[in-house]
């Protein structure tokens, strides 16, 4: 789950939409934020016409909260939900866990390198189900463990790394947290298409709904690319979009069959 902001005309608020994104960046459902609410009461509404039972649900930060997680729990999902600010002593008693070098030592951990962005990346987890001493571990349905990612890049001689932390259902089975995390990025992919491939962020649509539309109307092209094959090597997004739109004819028959 994550929100976007969709651009409609100057001088206007622009439409904030909750999308439902798999790991594979397929959009699979989305929900347009009321103007007198905001995302923490769309999720819940998104996840209504969703069938996730079995599936793991992750959201960004300020998704975090006990009554989402209720939902997630009474539609017979699991959860990796990350920590910041917005739970500000549940974030820090889970990173005091984490900066303590023996209790960490015990964690289940997986880590996998490769190259990206032009350096190279490792990505380091840590999952634990000694949670007993955690003291608001009664206010979150169904948690079973925490956990913990460190990325670390080091490019052109220089290393950063950032460091983010995790409550989840999940019994423990760092696997799988490295398999939500990993499909939670796929997120930010999403978005840089509509930034990028469709330049979302350049249209000025004045009327709101019109605005709502065309947000629809790309997602549901992403998903369209995605699953669409020109010719036998493999081809970006922006690329299968301007092949498709010099020759639109030549396409269509193909993409209706899909």
């Amino acid at each position: 789950m994550a929100k976007r902001n969709a651009v409609t005309g100057k001088n206007q608020r622009a439409n904030h939409i909750v999308s439902a994104v798999d790991e594979n960046g397929f959009c699979l459902g989305e929900k347009r934020v009321n103007e007198k609410s905001n995302e923490i009461t769309a999720i819940p509404e998104l996840l209504d016409t969703l069938n996730i039972k079995g599936h793991i649900i992750t959201t960004d930060a300020i998704g975090t909260q006990t009554e989402i997680v209720k939902k997630i729990r009474m539609k017979r999902a699991d959860y990796v939900l990350a920590l910041k600010g917005n739970q500000w002593n549940l974030h820090e008693d889970v990173k005091q866990y984490f900066d303590d070098e023996d209790m960490l030592g015990k964690c289940a951990y997986a880590k996998t390198v490769e190259k990206a962005r032009g350096g190279v990346e490792k990505r380091e987890y840590w999952q634990t189900e000694d949670i007993a001493w955690l003291s608001q571990k009664k206010d979150w349905a169904g948690l079973k463990s925490i956990a913990m990612t460190r990325n670390t890049i080091t490019k052109d001689g220089n290393e950063t790394s950032e460091i983010r932390y995790y409550i989840s259902s999940l019994p423990l089975g760092v696997d799988e947290v490295l398999r939500a995390v990993r499909g939670h990025w796929m997120v930010e992919s999403y978005h840089w298409h509509l930034d990028v491939t469709f330049r979302e962020d350049s249209n000025q649509t004045i009327e709101k709904q019109s605005a709502f539309n065309l947000n629809i109307l790309r997602k549901l092209a992403i998903n369209i690319l995605r699953i669409y094959q020109i010719g036998k090597k493999p081809m970006s997004l922006r690329m299968k979009r301007v092949s498709i739109g010099t020759n639109p004819e030549k396409h269509l028959e193909c993409i209706l069959a899909l």
